[in-house]
């Protein structure tokens, strides 16, 4: 696991643009289990990215990358 968080590069599809964030093992253990994060919650994480993302979905063989997506403009 990383020591601090790693940002993927950005990918899209026809709807939507996305990105995963990898988190250091000392920050995921803070991560509430089966719950999406609010942009709030996510932010108090240390996770720092524009205005728009939404936590969407939880990838469960690796709760510690936060899969993120914001419609495409």
């Amino acid at each position: 696991m990383p020591q601090q968080i790693v940002y993927s590069p950005r990918y899209s599809d026809n709807e939507f643009e996305y990105r995963h964030v990898i988190l250091p093992h000392d920050i995921a253990k803070l991560v509430p289990k089966g719950k999406l994060l609010t942009e709030e919650q996510w932010r108090a994480l240390g996770i720092q990215q524009s205005p728009g993302w939404i936590h969407y979905a939880i990838h469960r063989p690796e709760p510690h990358i936060l899969l993120f997506r914001r419609p495409l403009n």
